[in-house]
């Protein structure tokens, strides 16, 4: 069953609460998603740390019910 876009980005918001989350289906699939996350919290992280805090939220959702997230993710300034 496919993930809806509103359950990734309140997953994302659970657990990094500042940040300012995009969603977009990229096949129209519910499988193949782009994100783009923003947070404040980020600072001072390296793009692969970030990235690992983005996954820890969608608590083992990827590769199952989410099957591929584009990932972009920065803080406010950049």
């Amino acid at each position: 069953m496919p993930m809806d876009a509103g359950e990734i980005e309140k997953l994302i918001k659970g657990h990094i609460p500042d940040a300012t989350v995009s969603i977009r289906d990229l096949a129209g699939d519910g499988d193949h998603y782009a994100a783009t996350v923003i947070a404040e919290s980020f600072r001072g992280k390296s793009r692969v740390q970030q990235h690992q805090l983005v996954y820890e939220a969608l608590k083992g959702q990827m590769g199952g019910v989410l099957h591929a997230l584009a990932l972009q993710t920065g803080t406010p300034d950049n």
